[in-house]
């Protein structure tokens, strides 16, 4: 497996695997376009296309030449980096790509002098949040909106 940077033109390549990736989250908590629209997956490449053109940085992992996989980072104030969209197919998970992909991004944020990088989770979601707590990542906090169908769950990344 290989990491590259996206170029624009592969946004709705990436698109796909990005709301593929995330139906099962959708499945799994009961989110529609009616009680959640704004979820990842359901998001419109117009936003994608924004994100891009905002110079959010942006890492497709391939397998054998054919992407699988998907993250983004934007820089924030103060040397944070915001973690999106981590994003692997179903059918290529549990073999190290969305580790490679953390790392990747991890990688990027050391690169840039970076500080931390934070991430926002669906707070529910226990395995998410294990999986991100074995990949170095504090829990921060929790915050219900009222707009989410769930509960909204901070974590973060230091580098140290």
């Amino acid at each position: 497996m290989e990491i590259k940077t996206i170029e624009k033109a592969e946004l709705p390549v990436f698109l796909d695997i990005i709301h593929r990736s995330f139906a099962t989250a959708a499945e799994e908590f009961g989110l529609t376009r009616e009680n959640c629209p704004k979820h990842t997956a359901f998001l419109p490449i117009e936003y994608l296309e924004t994100q891009f053109g905002w110079g959010w940085l942006m890492f497709g992992l391939y397998d054998c030449g054919t992407p699988v996989g998907y993250v983004s980072l934007s820089a924030e104030d103060g040397g944070t980096y915001e973690l999106h969209h981590l994003a692997v197919l179903p059918e290529f998970r549990h073999r190290g790509g969305g580790k490679r992909l953390l790392d990747h991004a991890k990688a990027v944020v050391n690169e840039n002098r970076g500080t931390k990088i934070t991430i926002e989770i669906i707070e529910e979601s226990t395995v998410l949040r294990e999986w991100y707590a074995a990949n170095g990542f504090l829990h921060t906090g929790t915050e219900k909106f009222p707009h989410l169908p769930f509960t909204t769950g901070f974590m973060e990344w230091r580098n140290e």
